[in-house]
């Protein structure tokens, strides 16, 4: 059974990824916040993280680069609902610059479960693949 760390400020986010999760067949680890996040990384292995970008007591980014860089090897998908209130302003690609902090995948919130099982399942893949055919 594939383990994976939820790391989302809102508990009904976290509630409904692991529902989803759940119900085929993966094992999942709530945490409310950054800091509890990454007592639960340094307790346990896990296969993915999914990490939201924006929380609190975590600026900006700083939750996708701690995380990488605590678990370069862990795949990691950054999740995002935050919105510009003015749009007239082009807004910054929060999720384009995930990826360049270690991200291995995004998704922007809200999700569908389709989309956030294609996505895990997506990193699982790639994590198996030999490291040959992940460089080309």
């Amino acid at each position: 059974m594939k383990h994976i760390l939820v790391v989302d400020d809102d508990p009904l986010v976290s509630r409904a990824i692991q529902l989803t999760l759940e119900r085929h067949d993966f094992q999942t680890v709530l945490a409310d916040g950054g800091v509890s996040g990454l007592h639960a990384l340094e307790a346990d292995r896990f296969d993915i993280m999914i990490i939201d970008i924006f929380m609190p007591n975590m600026r900006g980014f700083e939750s996708v680069r701690v995380f990488h860089q605590r678990a370069p090897l862990v795949p990691l998908i950054a999740i995002s609902g935050y919105a510009f209130a003015q749009h007239s302003s082009p807004a910054p690609d929060f999720l384009r610059m995930a990826i360049e902090l270690g991200a291995t995948r995004c998704l922007r919130k809200p999700f569908t479960p389709a989309a956030l099982l294609a996505v895990v399942n997506e990193c699982l893949a790639e994590s198996k693949a030999p490291a040959s055919n992940r460089e080309g």
